[in-house]
């Protein structure tokens, strides 16, 4: 994608009338050169595999390490017993999020959205909307689309991956993408949009990338529970008025800046953080034995 920031989307939909979905998508097309029809087939697989890892979650399986699995049925069993605090919305969200980084741990299929590490955050987010609301497919394609323009100028401005950013870069830059996507389907304009996305990237700016023994397991996948509760809560600040007092495209950068004064031990080497407690030291050497 040839745009360099949120604010040449914005700036175009206010000069064309189109939705920050068609402006992603018109992009794309002239990039690519597929057709419409085949971008859509193509988000819509997307969209169809998010799905079916959420329905394909497996309570009984446990990662090779053994370090996480069943986490994401305690938090459905707890909605069912109604003891959550959160509530039944919040809590289906939690859940989601869980399975689903659970399931990339177990090596079951999942969607890199915008990495294997941060694949709960969005779904979460999204597939719960579209459940509880009833929303039509189409809709929620269409928002995939905003997370995508969105994740394209993070990685154009800034960096995805946590062995150049740290976990800013992931479960940030996925909860900014959550964010945009579910500002787009409560109606959100496109300055909504782009705010929702930078007030949730700026409250993740920082996140250490530390995974115990080096694996994307812990705490990776409580990681992104906070990502999609950070993206809700954003998006409520967006819908209500309030505005990022730093400028959008701004954020990114920061988070660039942030990511790149990290010590390499903060970046996905599992030799700072986290990793390096006590017991994460224990786990890493009880796993080489």
């Amino acid at each position: 994608m040839s745009f360099k920031a949120l604010e040449e989307i914005v700036n175009i939909t206010k000069k064309t009338d189109r939705p920050f979905w068609e402006v992603v998508l018109a992009e794309e097309l002239s990039e690519s050169q597929q057709t419409r029809a085949e971008a859509l087939a193509k988000m819509e697989n997307l969209y169809q595999a998010m799905k079916e890892a959420d329905q394909n979650y497996d309570s009984l399986l446990k990662s090779p390490s053994r370090l996480v699995g069943g986490d994401g049925e305690k938090i459905a069993r707890a909605i069912e017993n109604g003891t959550m605090i959160c509530g039944d919305f919040i809590g289906r969200v939690i859940a989601k999020a869980i399975k689903m980084g659970e399931s990339n741990a177990c090596m079951k299929r999942i969607v890199a959205a915008p990495t294997a590490g941060s694949c709960g955050v969005i779904p979460a987010v999204l597939l719960t909307y579209a459940e509880q609301n009833e929303i039509d497919e189409m809709r929620i394609i269409e928002a995939l689309f905003v997370a995508a323009g969105i994740g394209e100028i993070i990685a154009h401005r800034a960096f995805i991956a946590g062995a150049t950013g740290g976990c800013q870069a992931e479960i940030g830059s996925a909860s900014a993408m959550a964010a945009g996507a579910l500002a787009y389907l409560r109606d959100g304009d496109a300055d909504t949009i782009v705010h929702a996305a930078a007030l949730a990237l700026k409250s993740l700016l920082g996140l250490a990338c530390d995974p115990v023994a080096g694996l994307v397991e812990v705490p990776c996948v409580k990681r992104n529970v906070i990502g999609a509760v950070n993206a809700l809560t954003s998006v409520d600040m967006a819908l209500a008025g309030i505005r990022s007092q730093i400028p959008p495209d701004q954020v990114i950068d920061a988070m660039r800046l942030i990511g790149n004064a990290m010590p390499a031990a903060l970046k996905e080497t599992g030799e700072g953080g986290l990793a390096i407690t006590p017991t994460g030291l224990a786990i890493a050497k009880g796993l080489k034995e």
